[in-house]
């Protein structure tokens, strides 16, 4: 393992020499040229057929097709196997063929972009392809980055530039980068191509948030940081032109850094499915030995006594040898119980799957003019069989979208509710006032116009202490580009409240306050990020008073206030704790005065800081921590964040299908607890909600277990399962066997703090919580890292072998959606980067509801159906030969002729399984959303199993016995009508085939739930070329052209005449039908599924024409008080919280339960034992209950 640490990061440091290609060359860095692509002309089709053949399958065909090629073994012509072989090869090579072509178009088309390099001291136009390390490169305005560049020099003052990310992260608005002071006044090509600097820096990496080096120039030596570098894939915005040195390029950029092959994922079907063939497989070789060892009987007790004038063939010359050649005989003429058209069927009908996602009009949103994407073909049915969905809030259950709704100013708040209340008009107070900005509080804008001077304070912060970037198309009109929505609303209230930020250099900030410009210099930025939970600026006004002006989560501001600060803090927390309540998210505000020499002092020991070569970061937050002390309070400031339309209900809707969701947040406990009464995923009802907030391992373990005695107390006093369990029993220990908690009753959700979830995550302490979480209807996890939300993802699915969905937003959701059996991205306010992550995509969370109950019950459905229907029929087919072994003296003679073999699954019964698969649907979508219990049989696993496949096989294998042993038994009494015996091996193999070709097309129409235009064209469609083929290959004209290949002249023709044949295939085709339809129609009357009562429901209520819907009452929410203050590192990316919204009533039916409906919650505690047994008042067959 060290051996292999050390290979890949051989490069321990960069150095580039500026204008220098002999001297970096030595170090043979990448060029810049990039390929994504995996074949060219000449390598195409041997590593093409290389990766298929890793496919077990096509080797096994391979195998087989070798196998046929031996004249000893082989019963069958070599075409049988090869046709359908390269078919499949054929279409994955042309699928792999097409990708790879756009990815060559993609490639050429970004390797011969221009860019202009300074080489011997003029600019030429390179293509970017011929870039290399160590050139200096000129950006104009809005081209792209060609390299990973370290700024030199820029057009704009102070060496500043800037750049749009959206390639890197998704993020549209604009970032600031400056170059090195010492380099800033290179403008010139002249002076650049005499620049030799050397930069020592770190290795390629992934991280694009970091990076360090040094730049060595003039026996000077000057730190350099993220914030001096341009990177691949970035826009030049605002800026006319830039230069910039090139470190990393091509394959060593970050931007191709960060390109690495996600993580493949399997469905628990495909999983399945590879068990069941290694099974099918062991089967194949169990009736190949069968038949080798009857083989090997019949040759030493019959075979031997006609050796005189029927010898065996040359190689043979024992009945051992020979039943050796029959067993692989065998194996050739009964592979066809795994056909290859299995994989190539499976793949399509996914492909199919995933258009209808994508074309689905109903997940189309109009707004944001945004479509629903299935960006995997692999993952459909799984969508069918989800039980936990991880999600995070903002952004996702929230709009994310900021609007500045109450604050509070020296223990005074502001801010009404905007019913019954006219909306403030700021045009005449202020023309620079954003006219979409609402607010409905007069008193603060009357504060505002007497000059209070608490309330100037206040907005000249909000003006000032932000990484706002401000562009001014027009006079007075102002476009802000703010890292997040949070700060956007705040500097947009401050703007139309008379304190507007007008623009920005690296050392000033120019505003206008109360129609006065005003220039303050910039003197410092204490960054935001994660651990700090705050930002600071340090500004010198006009008249030269210097001080810093901060604004930050309340826990960590108000700790640092000045001692006279108490009673306004009192006041203000209240204040909050209101804010909090109406779910709004909340900062405090506070400002520090410095003394010149306080100034003085400070800035030397960060200027110390800011230059350390070690724990840089550690000695800057100190320095930033001594500065942050003894503030005045301002006050806080309250911003809305509404749900997103339809989270409520789509919420309930998803519980109703036993779905149980889990809300992982960055929001305090108190806004996380508020929020889950707004979306109702907590409610009044439920009987109790537990909050774990314990600081060490010992509170939390104690917390844990205080929350699962109460379960099982409340479960017992309520006449659940559990307390059935003990009665007269003492209370559980500290960890409770398993099934103990799963059969808890009852209504619960669980809240845990971050820190709280740290502790529960340790490996002593995880079954603890798993049990006692999902023992709750509802979890949230509140303050969790990105990394927290990862892990509790992965315990879910180590612990409870369940079917997992993360869905989120933002970047910081990435490893949540990548760690889940199916990641959905949201593409809303922050970016694509959570869409480029995941498996599937769309912009509102309601549609979760359908992707899930709809296409992803329907895909789920459809391929069960498709499945057990394959097997069944290629079982039924194949067995025949199995049966007529016994009666062929185990020769390894088949029944059909090989033609029919080779179109018996590409031809004959392929297009008809495929339409049921793609097409196929047990109730309407409507329907679907209606009833949410019709989703349990996919988490269940019910359609498609052991079981299921077990119970196909043998209704296959009863059907070939049907198939076989009727038309032989009446066939071989049977004459025609001139007296001529019917008992001939053609006459046989056509009317077994016959039979077998419409009993598998009566089959499929019985299992086709819903016809289309295609099931119809495909079944009688494929019915009708079987005949017309049948009788091409047994005509005259064919046997004149290959007579050694076409024995079956006229056999056809003259044995479908026959009135007899036409009865055997009738008989036939009842005893295997009749059967299938009985225990249908039992199975309907005494165990009907869910599906089926709903059909039966719908048709009832079409006949009596009354309305289908019934209504599910809304319940009010409590109002849980709160603070909002959520973090991300790098500009304040804040997590939202939901204002208060009541549930509106959901159209869902509900109909009466009947006697025997329980078995849908017997089957589940067969499968997790926790569902306590249902009363008599209680019927599990009410699908909404």
């Amino acid at each position: 393992m060290t051996h292999l640490v050390c290979c890949v990061s051989a490069e321990e440091e960069r150095r580039v020499r500026a204008n220098d290609r002999e001297y970096n060359e030595k170090f043979q860095y990448a060029s810049n040229c990039i390929m994504t692509s995996k074949y060219n002309i000449i390598t195409f089709l041997p590593v093409n057929l290389f990766e298929q053949f890793q496919e077990v399958a096509n080797t096994y065909f391979l195998f087989l097709l070798i196998l046929q090629l031996i004249p000893q073994i082989s019963s069958l012509s070599w075409f049988t196997t090869i046709v359908p072989l390269a078919l499949v090869l054929s279409i994955t090579a042309v699928k792999d063929a097409t990708d790879d072509y756009f990815r060559h178009k993609s490639d050429n088309q970004v390797n011969n972009r221009q860019s202009q390099v300074l080489i011997r001291g003029s600019l030429q136009n390179e293509k970017w392809m011929n870039v290399r390390v160590g050139d200096i490169i000129k950006l104009e305005n809005n081209q792209f980055v060609a390299a990973d560049l370290l700024l030199l020099s820029s057009t704009e003052p102070h060496g500043l530039c800037y750049i749009e990310t959206a390639e890197l992260d998704g993020e549209t608005n604009m970032k600031v980068r400056q170059s090195v002071s010492v380099t800033s006044e290179l403008g010139d090509p002249n002076n650049l191509a005499s620049f030799d600097g050397e930069v020592v820096c770190e290795p390629p990496n992934n991280k694009l948030d970091r990076f360090s080096g040094t730049l060595y120039w003039r026996e000077k030596k000057y730190s350099l940081t993220n914030q001096n570098m341009l990177l691949r894939g970035c826009v030049l915005r605002n800026t006319e032109a830039c230069y910039g040195l090139v470190i990393f390029a091509g394959p060593d950029t970050k931007l191709m850094q960060n390109s690495g092959r996600t993580k493949f994922k399997r469905t628990s079907i495909d999983r399945l499915m590879n068990t069941l063939v290694l099974w099918i497989f062991g089967f194949l070789v169990c009736m190949g030995m069968i038949l080798a060892v009857g083989n090997a009987g019949w040759e030493k007790e019959v075979g031997s006594l006609f050796q005189s004038y029927l010898a065996w063939d040359t190689p043979v010359n024992n009945f051992l040898f020979s039943a050796f050649l029959s067993f692989w005989s065998y194996v050739i003429i009964l592979n066809t119980v795994v056909p290859i058209s299995l994989y190539v069927s499976v793949e399509v009908i996914r492909l199919g799957h995933s258009y209808f996602i994508n074309w689905d009009q109903q997940m189309f949103c109009s707004q944001c003019n945004t479509a629903a994407e299935a960006r995997t073909t692999t993952l459909n049915e799984e969508l069918g069989q989800v039980e936990y969905i991880f999600s995070d809030k903002t952004g996702t259950l929230t709009q994310n979208i900021m609007t500045f709704n109450k604050c509070s100013i020296n223990g005074q708040s502001y801010g009404k509710d905007t019913h019954n209340t006219c909306r403030l008009d700021f045009s005449l107070f202020n023309p620079l006032a954003d006219p979409d900005f609402c607010f409905y509080d007069d008193k603060l804008l009357e504060s505002v116009k007497v000059g209070d001077s608490c309330t100037h304070e206040f907005f000249r912060l909000l003006s000032l202490c932000h990484t706002v970037m401000s562009e001014e198309k027009s006079e007075g009109e102002l476009v802000y580009k703010a890292q997040s929505p949070d700060e956007g609303a705040l500097v947009t209230a401050a703007r139309n409240f008379g304190f507007v930020f007008r623009s920005r250099t690296p050392g000033t900030i120019t505003t206008t306050e109360m129609g006065r410009t005003v220039t303050y210099s910039l003197l410092a930025i204490l960054d935001f990020n994660n651990i700090r939970k705050r930002m600071s600026v340090i500004v010198r006004n006009p008249e030269g008073r210097i001080r810093l002006y901060c604004k930050g989560a309340d826990t960590v501001l108000l700790e640092r206030l000045h001692p006279c600060n108490q009673e306004v803090m009192s006041i203000t927390s209240d204040h909050l704790n209101e804010y909090a309540a109406d779910g709004l998210r909340t900062l405090a505000l506070a400002y520090r005065d410095l003394s010149e020499d306080e100034w003085e002092a400070w800035s030397e020991s960060h200027r110390f800081a800011d230059k350390a070569t070690d724990c840089r970061e550690d000695r800057l937050a100190a320095a930033y921590e001594e500065v942050e002390q003894n503030m005045m309070l301002l006050g806080a400031t309250a911003i809305e964040d509404k749900l997103q339309e339809g989270v409520p209900e789509t919420i309930a809707v998803l519980s109703l299908a036993n779905i149980k969701i889990w809300v992982l947040t960055g929001d305090k406990q108190e806004t996380a607890v508020n929020i889950g009464y707004s979306c109702k995923m907590l409610t009044d009802d439920m009987t109790e909600v537990f909050i774990i907030s314990g600081h060490t391992v010992q509170s939390v373990r104690q917390e844990l277990r205080r929350a699962r005695e109460r379960m099982i107390e409340l479960s017992r006093g309520s006449g659940g399962g559990v307390g059935k369990q003990l009665h007269g029993s003492p209370l559980p220990p500290p960890l409770p066997l398993s099934n103990l908690m799963d059969n808890i009753s009852g209504e619960f959700a669980l809240v845990i703090n971050g820190h709280s979830l740290a502790h529960a995550l340790e490996a002593d302490m995880e079954a603890e919580f798993v049990s006692t979480a999902c023992a709750c209807k509802a979890v949230i996890c509140c303050r969790v890292t990105p990394l927290q939300k990862a892990q509790v993802v992965e315990l879910i699915k180590k612990r409870k072998k369940a079917v997992t969905l993360a869905i989120g937003d933002g970047a910081n959701d990435i490893s949540m959606i990548k760690s889940a059996h199916i990641g959905v991205g949201i593409s809303g306010q922050e970016g694509i980067q959570a869409v480029l992550a995941s498996d599937y995509s769309f912009s509102q969370f309601r549609f979760l509801q359908r992707l899930l109950l709809v296409h992803g019950r329907w895909s789920y459905l459809r391929m069960c159906r498709f499945l057990c229907y394959f097997f069944y029929k290629n079982f039924a087919f194949t067995m025949v030969h199995f049966w007529f072994g016994f009666f062929c003296g185990f020769s390894a003679q088949t029944v059909y002729d090989q033609y029919f073999i080779t179109l018996f699954n590409i031809v004959y019964t392929s297009l008809p399984v495929l339409a049921m698969g793609i097409f196929d649907q047990d109730v309407p979508d409507h329907r679907s959303l209606e009833y949410p219990k019709l989703y349990e049989p996919g988490q269940l696993n019910l359609l498609f199993n052991k079981r299921e496949f077990f119970i196909c096989i043998a209704q296959g294998i009863y059907t070939s016995v049907v198939l076989f042993f009727v038309p032989y038994a009446v066939l071989s009494n049977a004459t025609q009508s001139n007296g001529v015996p019917l008992a001939d091996y053609q006459t046989f193999a056509v009317t077994t085939a016959t039979a077998l070709v419409i009993v598998v097309s009566v089959q499929i129409v019985l299992d086709t739930g819903f016809w289309t235009v295609f099931n119809h064209v495909f079944v009688w469609g494929s019915l009708g070329s079987y005949f017309i083929i049948m009788f091409a290959l047994h005509s005259q004209t064919l046997f004149r052209i290959f007579p050694n290949q076409f024995h079956f002249v006229g056999s056809a023709q003259s044995t479908l005449l026959q009135p007899v044949v036409w009865l055997t295939i009738a008989l036939a085709t009842a005893i295997c039908i009749v059967p299938v339809l009985a225990f249908r129609f039992l199975k309907l009357d005494l165990k009907p599924q869910l599906s089926d009562t709903v059909r039966y429901t719908q048709l009832v209520r079409q006949k009596r024409r009354k309305p289908p819907e019934g209504r599910l009452g809304a319940r009010g929410g409590s109002r849980r008080s709160g603070y909002a203050f959520a973090h991300q590192e790098g500009f304040g990316e804040l997590i939202t919280s939901g204002k208060n919204m009541r549930l509106s009533s959901l159209a869902l039916a509900s109909f009466a339960s009947r006697h025997s409906s329980s078995w849908i919650d017997t089957l589940r505690r067969k499968k997790h034992t926790h569902t306590p047994p249902s009363t008599s008042g209680e019927s599990t067959y009410r699908l909404m209950t």
